[in-house]
């Protein structure tokens, strides 16, 4: 004891000798409003004998927010400090997550007999400490009555249950919440040479650098998520369902060659050199710093829990709230996919375009939880309004319109309103059907989320996240040719005109969806605290679902007339794709009468056409691009699509 009094004594002293500059040059008392504050929270108890994880709130005095405004704030001033990022997203909010307490509860309901085993599988990874801390005391489960009265349990994926993740030879493979924690008050982290005096005194455990905290590998346990299957009666069918497998899809890319980690996108970097504890201003500035945001594409649950905060016990500002949703909106709109449209050719009455979605995610977009899913909308108007297609349309309910009883196909062409195009993983039950309880998944009857770029079907754990369905069949679902891994889908748009002639307004949104509203009708047949909680919340959400990207065409001309480039014209286009912009255009026998050169967005541009004998030159503007030549000759025209690069 007298040797703690000593120690926690020389730590004030360093303190003060830290702190004294800053007193003298503001001329306050040394002991301000902000520095008891300060104190009470490191005075808190450490870990008590026999325990293994602290709450956050021990976390919270030195790596939160900072009354004094000298550490953890960016070059600018402004705070980042890693509690307040963490406290409102997904993380953090684990084990409050309405919608993940519903399902658990819906899952026993299905199978009560498997209740105490299902409950404890699901809190491993949304409940991690309290779950571990009772399987170290020897408990046999760990259920959502456990987690009711249990703070660390409720502090859901937080500092420790992180933190305390060790290196070890089975870390990054074991998954389904099996965590190798370190049992002897060790915290790891990615900067070297930690200051470990003061977190050893006032909370009990020695921080330590190891790299693994920067590794993919580091959410390989809770990211790749494999269930034992059962029928519909429950009884287990010998075989494994994979759930989730985040983890994989980024092990199956060109990601982990680019040392591009998870936490390169989800805890994005600053450069500024970074005091990351409050109070002890002598610390090294350390860099790069990782910020905790933890931003994914959930901002409709995030909303969801700010809007019913009091009832769910969470004690989170909303300006913290809004911070973290601004961060998830940066994430699924700058760095989920890319999409572009184009026209390709208009004959026969039609018109053709193709819509191209590249995966700028380091996994399958969507990817994660199977209620969640991407919708491709289509939609292409005349001037005065009227619609002459739209694929993809939500009904009040904002579920798609047409979509059929069991799930929509993946489509390489689409011909019809009534099909669209939804990127989704769909589990299926040992009958075959489609279901949304978790514990029957038994097989893959779809999956055609947009893979990362470098994904490959002979990848040695392409079994844990296989493409299913007719995406297998599309000649340019990440592919290009033979080879695989473009990361790219290309929809194609055949459009009848039915004699229409004139301009055309395209549209095409990707739209994306926490929950499909089917993904719940299962589950709203059943009745109890958990399910008709969150079925109220979502009844009284915002349901409208997020733009992920768009592209458009304002007016695309449709020519009387228009005929495809055949042999009878004898024309020649080249180069095609052409470099500088200059292409020649040959017609044979028959004369060209005139040329108008229009952009991707159907505009006429200003490109020099000239008419030399025996040809014609064109001179592209200099912006690289899609580009389409409409070509007359007498009464007929055609449409000729060409790419400068």
């Amino acid at each position: 004891m007298k040797g703690k009094l000593l120690a926690f004594t020389a730590v004030l002293i360093v303190i003060f000798i830290c702190r004294l500059p800053f007193a003298a040059e503001t001329k306050k008392a040394f002991h301000s409003p902000e520095d008891i504050s300060f104190f009470k929270v490191h005075m808190m108890t450490p870990i008590d004998s026999g325990e293994y994880f602290l709450i956050p709130q021990n976390c919270k005095g030195c790596h939160g927010f900072d009354t004094l405004g000298l550490s953890n704030i960016d070059a600018n001033g402004i705070d980042i400090n890693l509690y307040d990022d963490w406290e409102t997203s997904m993380m953090g909010l684990a084990a409050v997550d309405p919608l993940w307490r519903a399902k658990v509860s819906h899952e026993i309901l299905v199978n009560p007999s498997h209740s105490n085993e299902l409950q404890t599988f699901c809190t491993g990874c949304h409940a991690p400490m309290g779950h571990y801390s009772a399987m170290f005391k020897g408990q046999q489960y760990y259920t959502l009555a456990d987690l009711a009265t249990d703070s660390l349990g409720k502090s859901g994926v937080s500092c420790h249950s992180c933190h305390a993740i060790k290196d070890t030879s089975t870390l990054g493979t074991e998954f389904s919440g099996v965590i190798p924690y370190d049992t002897n008050r060790n915290v790891f982290g990615p900067f070297t040479l930690p200051l470990q005096g003061p977190m050893q005194l006032y909370v009990g455990l020695t921080p330590m650098y190891s790299p693994h905290v920067s590794e993919g590998r580091m959410c390989s346990p809770c990211h790749t998520l494999i269930s034992n299957s059962v029928d519909l009666s429950g009884v287990p069918t010998g075989t494994s369902f994979v759930e989730q497998a985040t983890f994989h899809e980024w092990l199956n890319s060109d990601y982990p060659a680019q040392a591009i980690s998870c936490q390169t996108c989800h805890m994005p970097q600053l450069e500024d050199g970074i005091q990351i504890a409050n109070g002890y201003t002598a610390l090294p500035y350390r860099v790069p710093f990782n910020q905790h945001q933890f931003a994914g594409a959930n901002s409709f649950m995030v909303n969801l829990i700010k809007n019913n905060k009091q009832s769910l016990g969470v004690d989170a500002s909303d300006a913290n709230f809004d911070s973290t949703l601004t961060a998830i909106n940066q994430i699924i709109t700058k760095q989920s996919v890319d999409i572009s449209m184009s026209l390709d050719t208009i004959h026969s009455d039609s018109a053709y375009f193709s819509v191209r979605l590249k995966n700028k995610a380091g996994h399958k977009f969507p990817t994660g939880y199977p209620s969640r899913r991407a919708v491709l909308q289509f939609v292409v108007l005349k001037p005065n309004g009227d619609t002459l297609f739209a694929s993809g349309i939500f009904d009040q309910n904002f579920e798609i319109i047409n979509t059929p009883a069991s799930f929509e196909s993946h489509h390489d062409v689409i011909t019809d309103s009534t099909q669209t195009q939804i990127y989704e993983m769909v589990m299926g039950d040992v009958n075959g059907d489609r279901t949304s309880v978790l514990e029957r998944g038994y097989s893959h009857l779809k999956d055609n989320r947009i893979p990362p770029l470098g994904f490959t079907t002979i990848h040695s754990s392409y079994d844990t996240m296989e493409i299913a369905g007719n995406a297998n069949i599309d000649p340019d679902f990440n592919k290009l040719g033979l080879a695989e891994g473009t990361g790219i889908d290309i929809v194609h748009y055949h459009i009848a005109l039915d004699n229409y002639t004139g301009p055309l307004s395209v549209s095409t949104n990707l739209w994306y969806q926490t929950i499909a509203p089917a993904f719940l009708d299962e589950m709203s047949a059943y009745s109890s605290s958990e399910i008709d909680t969150f079925m109220n919340m979502y009844a009284n959400a915002n349901r409208n679902p997020v733009l992920v990207g768009s592209d458009s065409m304002p007016q695309v001309l449709i020519p009387v007339g228009v005929k495809e480039i055949s042999s009878l014209w004898q024309l020649k286009v080249s180069p095609n794709p052409t470099r500088d912009g200059i292409l020649t255009i040959q017609a044979g026998k028959n004369q060209i009468s005139s040329i108008e050169v229009y952009d991707h967005a159907g505009r006429l541009t200003s490109a020099t056409i000239r008419q030399e004998t025996g040809f014609w030159r064109i001179f592209l503007s200099e912006s690289a691009g899609i580009y389409y030549l409409v070509i007359r000759n007498g009464h007929d025209k055609i449409v000729q699509k060409v790419l400068k690069l």
